[in-house]
């Protein structure tokens, strides 16, 4: 896989009709004198002494151009960016488990780079983020502009590459993207061979209750969502992560999405969980399958 070249492919997405107008207006965003960063409660803020009305403004009509936004929380200059799903709650269950200090670290399926933001504190040497959408890629550079994070790059790569890295990552995320895999054995093959030996991944995945080691195959789509292929057991997530390499597994949570979590917010166009749950019985999807449950798991690579 010549993935160098791939990248060089990925990249003129962005002159793409519907996204070539919000990249020509990113590069005349203002320039902001003395940013800082930090994670307030979860969201990761942006301030800066001189921040004028004038360039807050600039700052909120693009953020609005660039909806949907998904992941988050941000809060911008001010211009608070409470997205669809409240990321800070996933990453603060994995936290207790992180050791970046000096590592190469992807993150894949990284949307628009929230988690990538959120390591940084950690000491990572290097956070390669992996997505092909290049509107969350226009949404992480918008942030990153004034962040100005070196150790962060943002390609827009999918899971499917990731075998072009090989031997490359201390730790690999893998959030919310394994379901979306019609062959989900291959793609964890994938994020193995991009691992460095010895190397772990965290990893989550929506699961369904029970001990065998099966899974549910939706019809046609689950919580409305039309790419959803498979919805195993945690037994046959351990099955699966054996049989691409993984060993050590081990379960660092379960939990249930709450509409907490999971919300419309005026960041987002169309719908969230709460059209997607029966609205007679939320324990169902409208489909009438088990409502979304998530395992968090870590494997280490042999």
């Amino acid at each position: 896989m010549d993935i160098t070249k791939i990248i060089e492919e990925r990249r003129r997405w962005l002159t793409w009709k519907n996204i070539a107008p919000l990249r020509e207006v990113l590069e005349t965003l203002p320039s902001i004198e003395d940013v800082t960063w930090s994670v307030e409660e979860g969201w990761v803020t942006l301030a800066a002494p001189a921040m004028t009305e004038e360039q807050r403004a600039h700052i909120e009509t693009f953020a609005r151009m660039l909806k949907p936004w998904r992941k988050g929380p941000f809060d911008l200059f001010g211009v608070r960016i409470d997205s669809e799903w409240r990321s800070d709650r996933k990453f603060d269950l994995l936290a207790p488990h992180l050791d970046l200090e000096g590592k190469n670290v992807a993150d894949v399926g990284c949307n628009n780079g929230y988690y990538m933001f959120r390591m940084l504190p950690y000491g990572p040497k290097s956070v390669l983020g992996v997505d092909p959408s290049p509107l969350f890629k226009t949404q992480f550079d918008f942030v990153n502009r004034y962040v100005k994070e070196n150790r962060l790059r943002y390609e827009m790569l999918g899971i499917e590459h990731m075998a072009g890295f090989a031997d490359s990552f201390d730790t690999i995320f893998c959030l919310g993207v394994l379901y979306h895999r019609s062959d989900p054995i291959v793609a964890l093959k994938s994020l193995k061979q991009a691992l460095k030996k010895g190397g772990e991944l965290f990893l989550d995945t929506f699961m369904i209750d029970g001990e065998e080691p099966v899974c549910l195959v939706p019809e046609s789509t689950y919580s409305k969502i039309g790419n959803i292929h498979f919805i195993p057991t945690v037994t046959a997530l351990e099955h699966w992560c054996a049989r691409a390499g993984f060993e050590g597994f081990e379960v660092l949570a379960v939990v249930k999405t709450e509409p907490d979590e999971q919300r419309k917010t005026e960041w987002i166009d169309g719908q969230s969980l709460e059209d997607f749950l029966d609205p007679e019985d939320p324990a169902k999807t409208v489909e009438g399958y088990p409502a979304p449950k998530r395992v968090y798991i870590k494997a280490y690579r042999k």
